[in-house]
């Protein structure tokens, strides 16, 4: 009975989204073109004209039939330099948003669900790390563990913990009052099962909303940090470090800042749009007004 509820449950969702799905412009324009830069992604070493570090003499040429977005000041192909720099931002932005997502709703569950000093210290490091802006605690962290692919995701993920420990946080402790976790207590539930089959699943719509708008801020993060030379590497085709080493060049070759930039722009605006989108369909409020 219960799996057949939860089936339900999720058909419902699953239409409801489609349902906002075509009748929203922006989503439709977000998921294709978010669509069309993980297809060029997963594709890169097959679709790239040339490999993205290979350098040449054929230097700050402008876009042509040999080379469509142009070359930079080395000769190397600025099209297969995005499409490779399109893996590591993507996975970046992701694999962040999961790591922070997971310890943070941990720590947000243990400080909501069992308060006292439980809630004091957790909430007091939460509060200590609101207290600077994430790209700071980012550039930090990546000084004091150094550059590298790694690295750069443990420093943006540790900087994003706690937006999602404190959605998660608020959530129990308004879920905690509900008559449905009275209910799972007086059956002898643990308190971890309490807390991971009962309340997770019903704090899950703003924990996805906000996942989707980290998403976009962990590929600006790492963007950024390629630009000030603290990213993946200096050998990793970055769509920061690509704006870095064309910005001595800007007058003289227009095409190293701008298309870069308008790959930033377009993966950002998409998973923006989207999260727009699941906003909208997961907000019970104003699908039910």
């Amino acid at each position: 009975m219960e799996h057949m509820e939860r089936s339900d449950t999720e058909i419902t969702g699953m239409s409801r989204l489609y349902s906002v799905l075509c009748k929203d412009r922006k989503a439709q324009f977000g998921l294709i073109v978010l669509s069309l830069f993980i297809l060029s992604a997963i594709l890169a070493p097959w679709i790239a004209p040339y490999d993205p570090n290979e350098m040449t003499l054929d230097m700050m040429h402008s876009p042509s039939l040999s080379h469509l977005l142009g070359t930079d000041d080395l000769g190397r192909d600025l099209l297969s330099r995005i499409l490779w720099g399109t893996q590591i931002s993507l996975f970046v932005g992701i694999s962040t948003v999961i790591i922070s997502l997971f310890f943070g709703v941990i720590l947000g569950l243990l400080a909501g669900y069992y308060g006292g000093w439980v809630d004091m210290i957790i909430m007091r490091y939460i509060d200590l790390q609101w207290a600077f802006p994430n790209f700071i605690i980012a550039v930090y962290l990546v000084a004091v563990f150094g550059t590298g692919l790694l690295n750069v995701i443990v420093a943006i993920s540790l900087a994003f913990l706690d937006d999602f420990a404190r959605i998660a946080r608020s959530m129990v402790l308004t879920l905690k009052q509900e008559q449905f976790v009275d209910a799972a207590k007086v059956q002898g539930f643990s308190s971890w099962r309490i807390m991971i089959r009962h309340i997770l699943p019903n704090s899950a719509a703003p924990l996805i909303v906000q996942g989707t708008v980290s998403v976009s801020y962990a590929i600006l993060g790492e963007a950024s940090l390629s630009f000030l030379g603290l990213g993946v590497g200096a050998n990793t085709p970055t769509w920061g470090l690509i704006l870095a080493d064309g910005r001595s060049f800007i007058s003289q070759a227009w095409w190293l800042g701008v298309y870069p930039g308008l790959a930033i722009m377009l993966v950002v605006l998409s998973i923006n749009f989207l999260g727009d989108s699941l906003r909208d369909t997961l907000d019970v409020r104003e699908s039910t007004s």
